[in-house]
Protein backbone atom coordinates (compact mmCIF):
# COMPACT_ATOMS: atom_id res chain seq x y z
CA UNK A 1 0.00 0.00 0.00
CA UNK A 2 1.39 3.21 -0.64
CA UNK A 3 0.76 6.28 1.49
CA UNK A 4 1.22 9.71 1.31
CA UNK A 5 1.98 12.29 4.21
CA UNK A 6 1.41 15.68 3.30
CA UNK A 7 3.40 17.69 5.26
CA UNK A 8 1.14 20.86 4.98
CA UNK A 9 2.93 24.81 5.57
CA UNK A 10 0.95 26.48 7.83
CA UNK A 11 1.40 30.41 8.05
CA UNK A 12 -0.80 32.58 10.37
CA UNK A 13 -1.12 34.97 7.92
CA UNK A 14 -3.00 32.36 5.40
CA UNK A 15 -6.80 32.44 5.04
CA UNK A 16 -8.37 29.17 6.91
CA UNK A 17 -10.38 29.16 3.61
CA UNK A 18 -7.21 29.18 1.00
CA UNK A 19 -5.45 26.68 3.41
CA UNK A 20 -8.65 24.20 3.11
CA UNK A 21 -8.64 24.75 -0.73
CA UNK A 22 -4.79 24.00 -0.96
CA UNK A 23 -5.09 20.83 1.24
CA UNK A 24 -7.74 19.31 -0.42
CA UNK A 25 -5.97 19.92 -3.68
CA UNK A 26 -3.08 17.97 -1.81
CA UNK A 27 -4.89 15.48 -1.43
CA UNK A 28 -6.65 14.94 -4.88
CA UNK A 29 -3.34 14.82 -5.99
CA UNK A 30 -2.53 11.84 -4.28
CA UNK A 31 -5.27 9.65 -6.37
CA UNK A 32 -3.27 6.08 -6.69
CA UNK A 33 -2.17 6.34 -3.26
CA UNK A 34 -3.84 3.85 -0.42
CA UNK A 35 -3.72 5.85 2.22
CA UNK A 36 -3.39 9.81 2.44
CA UNK A 37 -2.72 11.67 5.71
CA UNK A 38 -2.44 15.15 6.52
CA UNK A 39 -1.38 16.78 10.07
CA UNK A 40 -2.79 18.07 13.41
CA UNK A 41 -4.78 20.86 13.30
CA UNK A 42 -3.68 22.42 10.28
CA UNK A 43 -7.07 24.65 9.84
CA UNK A 44 -6.06 26.99 12.63
CA UNK A 45 -2.08 25.57 13.83
CA UNK A 46 -1.83 23.67 16.67
CA UNK A 47 0.26 26.30 18.23
CA UNK A 48 -2.38 29.22 17.59
CA UNK A 49 -4.65 28.74 20.77
CA UNK A 50 -6.25 32.00 20.21
CA UNK A 51 -7.70 30.87 16.85
CA UNK A 52 -9.45 27.52 18.22
CA UNK A 53 -12.51 28.74 19.92
CA UNK A 54 -13.35 30.87 16.34
CA UNK A 55 -12.11 28.09 14.45
CA UNK A 56 -14.17 25.46 15.93
CA UNK A 57 -16.26 23.42 13.62
CA UNK A 58 -18.87 20.51 14.10
CA UNK A 59 -18.01 16.77 12.24
CA UNK A 60 -20.25 17.95 9.64
CA UNK A 61 -18.47 21.54 9.48
CA UNK A 62 -16.51 22.85 6.18
CA UNK A 63 -13.32 20.91 6.57
CA UNK A 64 -15.24 17.40 6.77
CA UNK A 65 -17.04 18.51 3.88
CA UNK A 66 -14.29 19.11 2.01
CA UNK A 67 -12.14 16.09 2.95
CA UNK A 68 -14.85 13.94 2.27
CA UNK A 69 -15.37 15.42 -1.12
CA UNK A 70 -11.22 15.15 -1.96
CA UNK A 71 -11.32 11.58 -0.57
CA UNK A 72 -14.02 10.51 -3.15
CA UNK A 73 -12.38 12.57 -5.99
CA UNK A 74 -8.94 11.11 -5.23
CA UNK A 75 -10.14 7.90 -4.30
CA UNK A 76 -7.95 7.08 -0.99
CA UNK A 77 -8.40 6.63 2.24
CA UNK A 78 -7.71 10.22 3.93
CA UNK A 79 -6.48 10.75 7.40
CA UNK A 80 -7.45 14.42 7.32
CA UNK A 81 -5.27 15.62 10.57
CA UNK A 82 -7.26 16.50 13.08
CA UNK A 83 -9.39 19.63 13.80
CA UNK A 84 -10.85 21.59 16.43
CA UNK A 85 -14.69 20.37 16.80
CA UNK A 86 -17.31 21.59 19.17
CA UNK A 87 -19.77 18.89 20.50
CA UNK A 88 -23.39 19.85 20.82
CA UNK A 89 -22.70 21.17 24.33
CA UNK A 90 -19.93 23.09 23.71
CA UNK A 91 -16.62 21.35 24.43
CA UNK A 92 -14.00 21.74 22.41
CA UNK A 93 -12.01 18.77 21.35
CA UNK A 94 -8.82 18.19 19.03
CA UNK A 95 -10.48 15.39 16.65
CA UNK A 96 -9.29 13.42 14.25
CA UNK A 97 -11.08 12.39 10.80
CA UNK A 98 -10.91 9.43 8.71
CA UNK A 99 -12.96 9.00 5.35
CA UNK A 100 -13.17 5.86 2.86
CA UNK A 101 -12.51 6.43 -0.63
CA UNK A 102 -16.32 6.77 -1.16
CA UNK A 103 -16.43 9.80 1.04
CA UNK A 104 -17.47 8.27 4.04
CA UNK A 105 -16.99 9.76 7.37
CA UNK A 106 -15.61 6.08 9.02
CA UNK A 107 -13.60 6.74 12.28
CA UNK A 108 -13.27 9.91 14.80
CA UNK A 109 -10.72 10.01 17.12
CA UNK A 110 -10.49 12.76 20.06
CA UNK A 111 -7.27 13.02 21.18
CA UNK A 112 -6.43 11.66 25.06
CA UNK A 113 -2.99 13.10 26.06
CA UNK A 114 -3.64 17.49 25.69
CA UNK A 115 -0.65 19.23 25.35
CA UNK A 116 0.39 22.37 27.34
CA UNK A 117 0.18 21.38 31.18
CA UNK A 118 -1.66 24.56 32.29
CA UNK A 119 -2.09 25.94 29.28
CA UNK A 120 -3.07 25.89 25.39
CA UNK A 121 -4.76 22.68 24.53
CA UNK A 122 -4.47 21.25 28.11
CA UNK A 123 -6.70 23.96 29.75
CA UNK A 124 -9.18 24.66 26.66
CA UNK A 125 -9.71 21.30 24.94
CA UNK A 126 -11.63 18.23 26.79
CA UNK A 127 -9.70 15.19 26.67
CA UNK A 128 -10.54 11.79 24.63
CA UNK A 129 -10.86 9.18 26.36
CA UNK A 130 -11.19 5.92 23.99
CA UNK A 131 -8.66 4.53 21.77
CA UNK A 132 -9.65 3.84 18.21
CA UNK A 133 -8.54 1.18 15.11
CA UNK A 134 -9.40 1.58 11.43
CA UNK A 135 -9.75 -0.95 9.16
CA UNK A 136 -7.58 -0.14 6.34
CA UNK A 137 -6.61 -2.07 3.05
CA UNK A 138 -4.83 -5.23 4.27
CA UNK A 139 -4.47 -3.90 8.09
CA UNK A 140 -5.61 -2.40 11.38
CA UNK A 141 -4.67 1.49 12.33
CA UNK A 142 -4.42 2.72 15.23
CA UNK A 143 -5.29 6.16 15.37
CA UNK A 144 -2.69 8.66 18.19
CA UNK A 145 -2.37 13.11 17.83
CA UNK A 146 0.92 14.47 18.25
CA UNK A 147 1.60 14.64 22.24
CA UNK A 148 0.06 11.00 22.54
CA UNK A 149 3.67 10.35 21.01
CA UNK A 150 5.08 10.37 24.72
CA UNK A 151 2.38 7.49 26.19
CA UNK A 152 3.94 4.53 25.55
CA UNK A 153 0.90 2.74 26.74
CA UNK A 154 -1.83 4.27 24.19
CA UNK A 155 -0.02 2.19 21.76
CA UNK A 156 0.45 -0.76 23.64
CA UNK A 157 -3.74 -0.70 24.04
CA UNK A 158 -3.89 -0.18 20.34
CA UNK A 159 -1.60 -2.93 19.55
CA UNK A 160 -4.12 -5.05 21.90
CA UNK A 161 -6.65 -3.92 19.88
CA UNK A 162 -5.46 -5.44 16.52
CA UNK A 163 -3.20 -2.99 15.22
CA UNK A 164 -0.50 -3.44 12.37
CA UNK A 165 0.75 0.16 12.45
CA UNK A 166 -0.08 4.09 13.52
CA UNK A 167 -1.19 6.83 11.93
CA UNK A 168 -0.23 10.10 13.58
CA UNK A 169 -0.63 13.48 12.17
CA UNK A 170 1.24 16.24 15.00
CA UNK A 171 1.79 19.67 15.13
CA UNK A 172 5.41 18.93 16.48
CA UNK A 173 7.67 22.09 17.20
CA UNK A 174 11.18 22.34 15.92
CA UNK A 175 13.07 22.80 18.80
CA UNK A 176 12.20 19.24 20.49
CA UNK A 177 12.34 17.44 16.59
CA UNK A 178 15.06 15.10 18.22
CA UNK A 179 12.07 13.57 20.31
CA UNK A 180 9.90 13.43 17.48
CA UNK A 181 12.46 10.80 15.36
CA UNK A 182 13.15 8.93 18.76
CA UNK A 183 9.44 8.22 20.06
CA UNK A 184 8.41 7.61 16.23
CA UNK A 185 11.15 5.24 16.57
CA UNK A 186 10.51 3.69 19.67
CA UNK A 187 6.77 3.32 19.08
CA UNK A 188 7.40 1.22 16.07
CA UNK A 189 9.82 -0.95 17.90
CA UNK A 190 8.28 -2.04 21.16
CA UNK A 191 5.22 -2.62 18.81
CA UNK A 192 6.51 -4.30 15.83
CA UNK A 193 4.04 -1.72 14.24
CA UNK A 194 4.30 0.78 11.34
CA UNK A 195 4.53 4.60 12.25
CA UNK A 196 3.27 7.01 9.71
CA UNK A 197 3.55 10.27 11.67
CA UNK A 198 2.88 13.47 9.56
CA UNK A 199 4.01 16.98 10.64
CA UNK A 200 3.66 20.42 9.55
CA UNK A 201 5.82 22.79 8.25
CA UNK A 202 5.89 26.71 8.54
CA UNK A 203 5.41 28.56 11.59
CA UNK A 204 2.20 28.86 14.16
CA UNK A 205 1.48 30.98 16.93
CA UNK A 206 4.74 31.91 17.15
CA UNK A 207 6.34 28.62 17.08
CA UNK A 208 8.38 27.22 14.03
CA UNK A 209 7.31 23.56 13.41
CA UNK A 210 9.76 20.88 12.95
CA UNK A 211 8.79 19.00 10.05
CA UNK A 212 10.27 15.89 9.12
CA UNK A 213 7.31 13.81 8.77
CA UNK A 214 8.51 10.00 8.72
CA UNK A 215 7.82 6.72 8.01
CA UNK A 216 8.82 3.90 10.40
CA UNK A 217 8.86 -0.24 9.90
CA UNK A 218 8.09 -2.45 12.34
CA UNK A 219 12.59 -3.22 12.93
CA UNK A 220 12.43 0.40 13.90
CA UNK A 221 14.18 1.03 10.48
CA UNK A 222 13.45 4.72 9.08
CA UNK A 223 11.60 4.14 5.92
CA UNK A 224 11.12 7.61 4.45
CA UNK A 225 11.28 11.09 5.94
CA UNK A 226 10.71 14.46 5.20
CA UNK A 227 12.96 17.95 5.46
CA UNK A 228 11.91 21.23 7.42
CA UNK A 229 9.67 22.36 3.84
CA UNK A 230 5.96 22.00 2.84
CA UNK A 231 6.28 18.40 0.83
CA UNK A 232 4.69 15.26 0.30
CA UNK A 233 6.08 12.34 1.49
CA UNK A 234 5.43 8.86 -0.02
CA UNK A 235 6.56 4.83 1.10
CA UNK A 236 5.14 1.77 0.71
CA UNK A 237 3.78 0.21 3.35
CA UNK A 238 3.98 -3.89 3.70
CA UNK A 239 1.39 -4.91 5.73
CA UNK A 240 2.54 -9.03 5.94
CA UNK A 241 5.99 -7.33 7.33
CA UNK A 242 4.79 -7.13 10.53
CA UNK A 243 3.17 -10.13 10.79
CA UNK A 244 6.54 -11.50 9.63
CA UNK A 245 8.54 -9.24 12.34
CA UNK A 246 6.20 -10.51 15.21
CA UNK A 247 6.81 -14.06 13.51
CA UNK A 248 10.84 -13.70 13.73
CA UNK A 249 10.78 -12.13 16.84
CA UNK A 250 8.42 -12.64 18.93
CA UNK A 251 8.42 -10.43 21.94
CA UNK A 252 5.20 -9.03 22.13
CA UNK A 253 4.93 -12.54 23.32
CA UNK A 254 7.17 -12.55 26.43
CA UNK A 255 5.10 -9.57 28.60
CA UNK A 256 4.15 -9.68 31.84
CA UNK A 257 2.97 -6.83 32.61
CA UNK A 258 0.04 -5.94 30.62
CA UNK A 259 -3.00 -2.85 30.92
CA UNK A 260 -6.20 -3.54 32.71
Amino acid sequence: MRASLIQLGVRDEEPVAARRERAAALVRAQRGAGLVVLPELWTVGAFAFDRFADGAEPLDGPTAAAMSAAARDAAVWLHAGSVVERDAAGALYNTSLVFSPDGALTATYRKIHRFGFDRGEAVLMSAGTEPVTVGLPGLTAGLATCYDLRFPELFRALTDAGAHAFVLPAGWPERRREHWTLLARARAVENQAYVLACGTAGTHGGTPQAGHSIVVGPWGEVIAEAGPDEEVLTAEIDPAAVARTREEFPALKDRVLKHP
